[in-house]
């Protein structure tokens, strides 16, 4: 196939969880033809991407190639625009939300006057 009659596509980088591989999502309207409406359409592309360049939420143009494997049949041309997307662990999210619960569990039961009468009548019974 000729250079310039390959097809030419930009799209967001939405996974890069293999190995010299990312998939890329285009998205485009087309009109329904019997009812006129707007539909949504949506593209992935397996694209080959030998140094790992791409990551989640780029913005990328894609080219036409050669098959490489059974699906991959693109490859990446360059990255227009990089995104940042934060990466939070669950993990963090919930020592974090545990300590919260703790502190505020300690501050609750000091201010209660139902909770100092509990703990008066078990020093009580330790005596």
């Amino acid at each position: 196939m000729a250079k310039e009659m390959r097809k030419v596509r930009t799209g967001e980088v939405v996974r890069t969880s293999m190995e010299s591989t990312a998939v890329v999502e285009t998205v485009w309207k087309q009109r329904h033809r019997l009812y006129r409406k707007q539909m949504r359409r949506v593209s992935r592309f397996y694209v080959h991407d030998p140094q790992n360049q791409c990551r989640v939420g780029d913005t990328v143009r894609i080219q036409e190639t050669r098959p490489i494997s059974k699906t991959k049949h693109w490859r990446l041309l360059e990255i227009l625009q990089r995104r940042q997307v934060a990466e939070v662990q669950p993990i963090e999210l919930e020592s974090d939300l545990d300590a919260e619960i703790a502190g505020t569990a300690e501050v609750e039961a000091a201010d209660s006057p139902v909770a100092a009468d509990a703990s008066s009548g078990e020093e009580d019974t330790e005596e």
